[in-house]
């Protein structure tokens, strides 16, 4: 009796402490709860900042229905070219009430090409169509292999090149059918929980492209200014914030993308508002848009950035030289140089601009005799802060043509060395024009004698400006002393 009394007794206590125990797992907040998904339904906001070295930074605001304690969250709906390790999430209600225990990325989606290797051993069914008998009919097999095509085990038979289209019993719980963060997540708030998702992602960039309209003499133009977005980031930002970066932002990445694409010239009879607010940030520049847009994936945006009208514009003619003519004989004839066309635009608030602008392409464009648009040529420009000047060359002019001759080359010393060259400018345009020559002199140099006067502008160059009238042509003769 008193056996049975111990062991009546010991049976209680292992009872009660069973109970006990199981009702302090119940309170434990470290025990891990059910498995949570979040999708575009919970997103509230989004917020997306592009940088022009083909990046984007990702604000995804969203309420969760998440039970307090611990569990997995599966975040979906993100970026496919998202960067995992830049992931953060935080809590907008009480930043000490969410804690993130470990993340992963699961990119393993799903495709046909998957979903057969992850069957390889298993049976599915095959459907086809007796084309006979017009019935369909089913059969099982066992996917043996998936190398080169699929081989098939139909009863005691082997097989491939099956017709029949092959029919699964499910998705395997290691395919996904879009890019998904998932976090184990220790939730301490018993309410609606509130969140920001912030990561970086590859396949969005964007960039500016203007369009430079000429007046007849040259001397001013409209300019009109588009920002062109790229997105193949894999996601689509709906009625997002956004910002761009302009700036040289160090990466440490190869390979950059570089996306082309064409803008269209128009005038317009009234110039909008601007779309972007501009402000310095760093050592950037950072333009927000002031309204909220949507982004696609695999779309390309255009949204005007900058209209102007009546800038100054200098149109310049430059025959350019060359070291290497002064380092040894050449005889009479160097080569037939082409005049190159630029135009310059001051960047200054009293010419009607003075904005930071982004680089990208500028396209120049003029009206013609009948009033028609057309284009004149495209340069690329670097970032340019305002009260700095952008040089575009358009192309190289046809009826202005240069000719150089080295007339003279000798050694002095050991190291002194003198040339003499003769530029012939001729001008078969209906107007006088004046050609600027630009002659990149090395060494320590001295001008002997120069039928022109010049500046020395650099310490290695000598500009000269020579006047050529129309059907006329313009001799520039001189001798330089070098010592290299």
């Amino acid at each position: 009796m008193k056996a049975e009394r111990i062991v009546g007794i010991l049976a209680a206590v292992i009872i009660f402490v069973m109970a006990t125990g199981s009702l302090v797992c119940a309170k434990d907040p470290g025990k891990k709860t059910e498995s949570f998904s979040s999708g575009l339904e919970d997103q509230t906001g989004i917020a997306l900042t592009i940088y022009n070295v083909n990046l984007g930074l990702v604000k995804d605001h969203r309420e969760l229905r998440i039970q307090e304690g611990t569990g997995e969250l599966k975040f979906m709906d993100v970026a496919s070219q998202i960067i995992p390790t830049s992931v953060h999430i935080r809590s907008f209600v009480n930043p000490d009430s969410l804690q993130v225990l470990e993340q992963n990325y699961e990119y393993d989606l799903l495709n046909p090409q998957k979903l057969m290797d992850k069957y390889v051993g298993k049976e599915v069914k095959l459907y086809q169509k007796n084309p006979y008998t017009e019935r369909e009919e089913i059969v099982t097999a066992t996917l043996l292999s998936n190398n080169g095509g699929p081989i098939f085990q139909i009863g005691d038979n082997i097989t491939f090149g099956h017709p029949g289209r092959v029919i699964f019993p499910g998705v395997p719980e290691n395919l996904i059918s879009k890019p998904t963060l998932v976090w184990l997540l220790h939730n301490g708030l018993p309410s609606l929980q509130k969140v920001e998702a912030s990561y970086l992602t590859n396949g969005i960039n964007w960039r500016a492209d203007y369009v430079v309209t000429l007046n007849d003499k040259d001397d001013k133009a409209d300019l009109s200014g588009w920002v062109t977005i790229d997105n193949k980031s894999g996601a689509t930002y709906r009625d997002a914030k956004i910002k761009l970066v302009a700036g040289d932002v160090n990466r440490i990445k190869d390979e950059v993308m570089y996306q082309r694409g064409m803008i269209k010239a128009a005038e317009a009879a009234a110039r909008p508002a601007p779309q972007f607010k501009e402000e310095e940030f760093f050592e950037y520049h950072i333009y927000t848009l002031q309204r909220p847009a949507t982004v696609k994936d695999n779309q390309t945006k255009q949204i005007s950035l900058v209209n102007a009208d009546d800038i100054k514009v200098k149109k310049e003619l430059v025959f350019y030289g060359a070291q290497y003519y002064y380092r040894s004989s050449y005889g009479e004839s160097i080569s037939k140089q082409k005049v190159g066309v630029y135009v310059e635009i001051a960047n200054k608030k009293e010419d009607n601009l003075g904005i930071p602008l982004p680089k990208g392409t500028v396209r120049v464009y003029k009206k013609d005799s009948e009033g028609s648009l057309q284009f004149v040529g495209e340069d690329s420009i670097d970032h340019t802060p305002k009260d700095e000047k952008v040089r575009v060359k358009l192309g190289d002019a046809f009826d202005v043509v240069g000719t150089r001759k080295q007339i003279d080359w000798k050694k002095i010393a050991y190291d002194t060395y003198e040339a003499a060259f003769e530029i012939s400018l001729r001008n078969h345009k209906k107007e006088d024009v004046a050609v600027k020559v630009i002659e990149p002199i090395p060494g320590e140099w001295k001008m002997l004698s120069s039928s022109h006067d010049y500046k020395k502008t650099e310490a290695f160059t000598a500009e000269f400006s020579i006047p050529v009238s129309k059907d006329k042509e313009t001799k520039l003769t001189y001798r330089v002393q070098m010592r290299f």
